[in-house]
């Protein structure tokens, strides 16, 4: 079973309806033993970074989510559920995040040839043996919506960067804990095949 974390504050929809199509058994829960005991766990984000662990804290959940991403089990953070796996971020100055990773979430630089939140299909380069970016093809296009992006302090987290204005770090891998700048519930096949390499992580 595969708990996709409700905090209020998530994307739930599209990535339950993306698990049911590959008939993958998911639930949507805010309940802490239910998240625990899954086989795997999925943590999705829309909105600010302090909106959400706002959201994460009020919901009692902000614990059983770190709990559940260093207990060994396959776990995968979606767009703003990448962010708040690290300390902090420009978007919310003086807010924690969750801190299973150490580093910041930043703002993509301003340019007047690029418009901000980065939005659409976009290539990515893999640059790392990865679980969940396997046999997805070289230079595969995904699904972007995004204003900020994470600058982790251990660059051997990176699992893949795309090129915006500038190269852009847009997906980290450690052990049983993925996460993903872009939307694979949203990104088409391509998308639907890193779903599928992280129910056989």
């Amino acid at each position: 079973m595969i708990a996709i974390i409700d905090y209020g504050a998530g994307n739930l929809h599209s990535v339950k309806n993306a698990l049911d199509f590959l008939g993958a058994k998911s639930v949507v829960t805010g309940d802490r033993e239910e998240i625990l005991n899954a086989d795997r766990v999925i943590l999705p984000g829309v909105g600010a970074f302090g909106d959400a662990m706002k959201c994460l804290d009020g919901s009692g959940l902000t614990e059983t989510v770190r709990e559940s991403a260093l207990s060994g089990r396959p776990f995968l953070g979606i767009c703003l559920g990448l962010h708040l796996m690290f300390e902090e971020s420009e978007e919310s100055p003086g807010v924690k995040g969750l801190g299973i990773f150490k580093g910041k979430v930043v703002k993509i630089p301003e340019s007047k040839n690029l418009k901000i939140p980065h939005m659409g299909w976009n290539s990515i380069t893999i640059i790392k043996d990865s679980k969940i970016l396997k046999n997805i093809g070289d230079n595969p296009y995904v699904y972007f919506v995004h204003s900020y992006y994470v600058k982790a302090d251990d660059k051997n987290l990176i699992s893949a960067y795309t090129e915006y204005g500038q190269k852009l770090d847009i997906a980290v891998e450690r052990d049983n804990i993925f996460a993903t700048q872009f939307h694979p519930e949203k990104s088409g096949d391509t998308g639907m095949d890193i779903l599928k390499n992280f129910l056989s992580a």
